[in-house]
């Protein structure tokens, strides 16, 4: 977000994403992948710009 000048204030504000869906992404909780798209194009970058996939630790194979 530094990269392209855009704040939080911004996203919720300019590009309506729900202000518990920033609380959601700065908590490392999960989002939906409409609003993973929307920031993708906002942002103009790919997915794994904004998320990373880190599999439970549980789940081992």
């Amino acid at each position: 977000m530094a990269e392209r000048g855009l704040t939080t204030y911004a996203l919720i504000v300019k590009y309506e994403i729900n202000p518990r869906t920033i609380n959601s992404l700065k908590h490392n909780r999960s989002i939906t992948l409409y609003t993973l798209e929307k920031l993708c194009r906002i942002l103009n970058c790919q997915a794994e710009s904004v998320v990373v996939f880190l599999p439970d630790e549980e789940q081992t194979e």
